[in-house]
């Protein structure tokens, strides 16, 4: 699975990854489980799958927390979800009702489809859900933006 396009994974496993974090650290199988009301098991056999993809260290009976590999994927997860609700804030959606809107289809948008929409709206630094950070790939995209 390569994380750099942004259509790596199923928006389960995007949810999952950016659930650990913004929990920080190591999260009990439990939690997730818990958070999602989905059954532990269920918990136990994705994040295998996000282990295998090296998203996540996964030690049983203790938890799992985010490889280097994860954690950057996660704060691009984050940034797609922000950019994208604020760009539907700002075409008319209710804040709420972008985050929904948002979150329903953001697995299919990419990392380069972002970057574009958050140069079109000037880099924006805040959104609805939260602060945007911004990578190199996206700030090198406005100075050497051509199309």
């Amino acid at each position: 699975m390569e994380p750099e396009c942004g259509l790596a994974l199923s928006a389960r496993k995007v949810e999952y990854i950016k659930f650990i974090f913004e929990t920080g650290g190591t999260v009990r199988t439990t939690m997730i489980a818990t958070a999602f009301s989905v059954d532990p098991s269920t918990i136990t056999k994705t994040l295998a799958e996000l282990a295998a993809g090296g998203y996540i260290r996964h030690v049983p009976y203790h938890g799992v927390c985010l490889t280097e590999t994860g954690e950057r994927h996660a704060e691009f997860l984050i940034k797609r979800h922000r950019i994208l609700s604020l760009m539907l804030v700002r075409n008319g959606l209710l804040p709420e009702e972008a985050c929904r809107e948002a979150s329903q289809f953001e697995s299919l948008v990419s990392k380069k489809a972002v970057d574009r929409i958050c140069h079109f709206m000037g880099h924006p630094r805040q959104g609805i859900c939260g602060e945007i950070t911004h990578d190199n790939d996206c700030l090198e995209r406005e100075e050497g933006a051509s199309s």
